[in-house]
């Protein structure tokens, strides 16, 4: 389920949900409305996850533990 992955990328990085919104799908509510029940299209699915994985890509660069992604 998305919001499981979402909310544990949020917690790894300290990350607020309406910043993860903002950057990953161009809406500060996103999180917000998933959590209250929005279901995202296939593609906004997609997208969301591969913001994550380029995130966690680029942060284990430096040194950071991978997370898994949904």
């Amino acid at each position: 389920m998305l919001i499981r992955s979402i909310e544990t990328f949020l917690k790894r990085y300290d990350m607020p949900p309406t910043k993860f919104g903002r950057l990953a799908a161009h809406d500060p509510r996103f999180v917000l409305d998933l959590r209250m029940g929005r279901e995202p299209r296939s593609g906004t699915h997609a997208r969301i996850v591969g913001f994550m994985r380029g995130f966690e890509a680029a942060h284990d660069k430096t040194g950071r533990e991978n997370a898994h992604v949904d």
